[in-house]
């Protein structure tokens, strides 16, 4: 498990599929803001829901975020697109709606930058979200992601096209928290 302030977050169980997928898949209009793929109903068992961890995942690390006051499943946190050769990997979160505005978000993004800077040995890390995110945007750059461009209208979702934006955070760049500054002579 890792921890920061707010939020842990723990390995996927079974027994969080079916919250995952009733609380962030069903809610169609969230969902497909937030994945590329086009929505479709799925049933929320393990062996289809999209919130399974399949055995084979070397390119990614599913994570379970956990509400660290509470105890209570907060929602989803991975790191995809991982990339060994060029030690680099896309962020992703998914909070579910009762956890949303609480600041878990930048806690969550934080642990997540540790996980890859850390303990993966990643150089760069990326988030793309929708433009009109901004709860995502705001946590990744306080976490020291930088805006890095727009791609306009290129993302699909319910009806119409809205622009995309790429944000980047190198390894020497970023400062954890839950470390002590260096001190300076």
């Amino acid at each position: 498990m890792l921890s920061m302030g707010r939020v842990v977050l723990r390995a996927r169980q079974d027994t969080d599929i079916a919250t995952l997928h009733t609380e962030l898949y069903d809610d169609v209009a969230t969902r497909s803001r937030a994945d590329s793929r086009p929505w479709r109903p799925l049933a929320a068992t393990p062996a289809e829901s999209p919130y399974r961890v399949p055995a084979d995942a070397d390119d990614a690390a599913f994570f379970s975020v956990v509400d660290a006051g509470s105890g209570e499943l907060a929602g989803e946190a991975l790191l995809w697109g991982i990339d060994t050769h060029n030690r680099t990997a896309h962020l992703g979160l998914a909070l579910l709606p009762a956890f949303r505005g609480r600041g878990l978000a930048g806690d969550a993004v934080t642990v997540l930058c540790r996980y890859g800077f850390t303990v993966r040995g990643l150089h760069r890390l990326q988030v793309d979200t929708l433009a009109d995110n901004r709860p995502m945007t705001a946590a990744a750059t306080r976490a020291g992601f930088v805006l890095e461009g727009t791609l306009r209208r290129s993302a699909w979702t319910c009806g119409s096209y809205s622009d995309e934006v790429v944000l980047g955070l190198l390894a020497e760049e970023w400062t954890d928290p839950a470390r002590p500054a260096a001190a300076g002579g």
